[in-house]
């Protein structure tokens, strides 16, 4: 029907087809639309969009309570709503689709997803602890994927065919849900959480990823990671004349160790000094003789 009204007639814009879920809407759309369609991808709000709210948020309150948008309409508790978002999400939707017949073991996925957040992927330890196999972790990895849970970052390598065939890391497009699932019930116990730093790091890769998407550009993100133990959590291609680069750190006190991965891999890629940055919790940025500070509040309203 959609599709022969569209062939009918030139003009753009003539439906709007909207869902909570990706995989469901596609899943009931019979035809193919390839050529006659424009998607839109929602996420949960930016830090940003949130500040906009009659009770602006800190980067902290942010990184706890996370973007979905009825958190801030009617400030629902983000236990509540969270715990009716995954009982909703996992009954009545994923179990429908996949045919998820132990809810238990998905929510166990779920939970194990969660601990692994900043780590990369690895299937068959989380399908082992899960009670199940990995073509099963793997398919419901895929859902998570495609309900917009989860994204992979992938790591940096010259060879961009390499990328195919190394590990991503796991994280989270929402820290509210991230928080829900590893048991924090408040702010103050995330920030005296072991968790914080990797909830931290989620946060900066999902807001720079939001970022792009709501530009309408398709974010070129990454990670680096060698054989000699050098890592930086986040590297930016998207936008090719400022490629940027940045050490992720939940400390509210930078130290000169933080960037001692910045030189020998910037120079590796090609990123300029000026480019290369430590997002901590501080509060303001500043320019450090090893590296330039930015604090997360700067990096999120940019």
């Amino acid at each position: 029907m959609i599709q022969v009204s569209s062939d009918e007639s030139s003009d753009a814009g003539q439906y709007v087809l909207s869902g909570s879920q990706n995989f469901l809407l596609l899943k009931r759309i019979k035809q193919s639309l390839a050529g006659r369609v424009g998607i839109l991808r929602l996420l949960p709000l930016s830090y940003a969009e949130a500040c906009g709210s009659s009770i602006p948020p800190s980067v902290d309150e942010f990184m706890y309570r996370g973007g979905y948008p009825r958190l801030y309409d009617v400030r629902i508790p983000t236990t509540v709503f969270f715990r009716s978002y995954v009982d909703t999400y996992v009954q009545r939707d994923v179990s429908d689709y996949l045919d998820v017949r132990n809810l238990a073991d998905f929510h166990r996925f779920l939970g194990l997803c969660a601990l692994n957040a900043g780590n990369l992927v690895n299937y068959a330890g989380i399908a082992r602890d899960s009670g199940i196999d990995s073509r099963t972790a793997k398919a419901w990895f895929s859902i998570l994927e495609s309900s917009y849970i989860v994204f992979p970052l992938m790591p940096y390598y010259r060879n961009e065919g390499k990328r195919l065939t190394k590990r991503p890391k796991l994280y989270f497009y929402d820290t509210g849900l991230l928080c829900y699932l590893l048991n924090i019930t408040s702010l103050e116990e995330l920030l005296v959480s072991p968790h914080l730093g990797a909830v931290f790091e989620n946060l900066i890769v999902a807001e720079t990823l939001k970022r792009w998407l709501n530009e309408d550009k398709e974010p070129r993100l990454y990670f680096y990671r060698d054989d000699s133990k050098i890592e930086v959590d986040l590297i930016d291609l998207t936008d090719a004349s400022n490629p940027q680069m940045a050490e992720i750190k939940s400390s509210q006190t930078y130290r000169d160790g933080f960037a001692r991965h910045l030189r020998p891999v910037g120079d590796f890629i090609g990123i300029p000094n000026d480019q290369r940055f430590v997002i901590t919790r501080e509060s303001a940025s500043y320019h450090a003789h090893t590296a330039n500070v930015v604090c997360a509040k700067d990096w999120l309203m940019r």
